[in-house]
């Protein structure tokens, strides 16, 4: 009897783990990251999927993708957003690899998303993280995955922000910046072949170097209100029709 009992309750339990899979409610979160290099890190928050809380399934659902610079602003997107879409944030320390593009995958189960902002950049200018000639390749991967997981979401993408001297946040860093400003180029190159619209957080920071908190990579509140603001609208503008109404 007791053997029975457990047989058909482990066959329930199956049964709805993979009923709850494939309507999307158990993806998986992503594993744990880490950051090596000391004067990259979380700011503050940690390496994480935050996911809003859906209540109204016929809203629109967008995923904004980016490192700690994504920290600064997605609270500004999702209060600009709310009532208009629900919005997800993932937040990691990941540069351009075959594992990242995996991983992307996998967080795409968190969907569906209508829309799907990204960021990243400041986790690869360090010498070997990216191999040489592998940058455009595997960026033009990475937007090739959401449109294969998810054919109808739009996709944005924001170059990355400028890297000032530690303690002096009104200089560039003149080892840093220019890589960061060569995988700009590189990765703009990707988003005019592939056609997706480009938000350029660089332009609009280095000529606000005031702003830059002084500890190379991130930035004061005026800052981080400018890119919610840039990213929301442009999010906005890829909704669907009735939700802007």
């Amino acid at each position: 009897m007791n053997c029975a009992f457990l047989t058909r309750r482990h066959l329930l339990v199956a049964a709805g783990s993979m009923l709850l899979t494939a309507t999307g409610m158990m993806a998986a979160d992503p594993p744990p990251a880490k950051e090596t290099d000391k004067r990259l890190h979380a700011d503050g928050k940690s390496w994480k999927l935050n996911k809003a809380v859906i209540e109204d399934t016929s809203r629109p659902r967008v995923l904004l993708i980016g490192d700690s610079i994504l920290g600064g602003y997605m609270n500004g997107v999702i209060k600009a957003l709310d009532g208009k879409a629900y919005v997800d944030a993932w937040m990691h320390p990941h540069a351009q690899s075959a594992n990242l593009n995996k991983l992307l995958g996998e967080m795409l189960d968190n969907g569906p998303y209508d829309v799907v902002h990204f960021n990243m950049g400041l986790h690869g200018w360090q010498a070997g993280r990216i191999k040489e000639g592998t940058f455009e390749p595997l960026t033009k991967a990475f937007v090739e995955v959401i449109r294969t997981k998810l054919p109808k979401a739009k996709v944005i993408w924001a170059s990355s922000t400028p890297v000032t001297v530690k303690g002096k946040p009104t200089e560039l860093d003149p080892e840093i910046n220019p890589v960061i400003i060569e995988h700009n180029r590189m990765a703009a190159n990707v988003m005019k072949e592939l056609n997706v619209p480009v938000n350029d957080f660089y332009s609009l920071l280095v000529g606000k170097l005031e702003w830059a908190r002084g500890d190379q990579f991130h930035w004061k509140p005026e800052a981080y209100a400018v890119l919610a603001k840039t990213c929301a609208e442009s999010v906005e503008r890829e909704l669907p029709e009735a939700i802007k109404k």
